[in-house]
Order: C-alpha cells, then structure tokens, then sequence
C-alpha cells in the first residue's frame, strides 16, 4: 500500500501537470485572438482606401477607430464593429459611421459627402 506522503507527493506532481498544460494553453489562447484583429485588419483596409481615393481628407488612426479630418476639420469618426447597428449617429457635432465589413468606394464617397 502507498504511505500517505506518496499520495501528498502524487497530488501535487498532478496539479503541477495540470497547471503546466493550463499555462501553456493560455498562451496558445491568448496568441489566437484573431476574432479581435479582423475589424483592425478592416479600419486598416479602410484606411488605405481612404488614403488612396481620397487624397484631400486627412485619416488619423486610433484604437477602435478612424478619424477622418479635412483642413484640421473633423469630418467623421469611422469604427467597424458588427455588434453595433450598421449606419450614423452624431458624438458631438461629429458623425459616427459604423460598418460592418469594409465599406466600398462609393459608401465611403456618399456617406463623406452626408458627414460635411
């Protein structure tokens, strides 16, 4: 029969096993996160459009959003987050457009012209 500081030395080589393999589970978890990075991949996307077809607006990017200004005048706050009800609302006196996925030439072209 096994003595009771093999059963104590048994018990924690396992919890030590189970925290190594949580541990490093968590890393590969945490480096997963690619959910998260798609609308950032999309506001860079956005950003480059907005860039390359409109040269005379300037496009600052920020965490969650990008913000569109023309002559130190702030244009429109532009943000891609599918939880949020796709289209415009005002913060301030400046309008928020939300999309769900990248928005096209022309969607940027019409709602540009609403936000001035």
């Amino acid at each position: 029969m096994i003595d009771g500081i093999w059963w104590l030395v048994i018990l924690f080589a396992v919890i030590a096993v189970l925290w190594f393999v949580a541990k490093s589970r968590g890393a590969k978890a945490g480096g997963i996160k690619s959910k998260n990075a798609t609308p950032n991949d999309a506001l860079q996307k956005t950003s480059a459009i907005l860039k390359q077809h409109f040269a005379d607006y300037r496009v600052t990017r920020k965490a969650n959003h990008l913000l569109v200004s023309k002559q130190d005048k702030k244009i429109a706050m532009i943000t891609i987050d599918k939880k949020i009800a796709e289209g415009q609302r005002r913060l301030g006196d400046v309008p928020v457009i939300n999309y769900h996925r990248i928005p096209s030439r022309a969607q940027l072209t019409a709602n540009l012209q609403d936000a001035e």
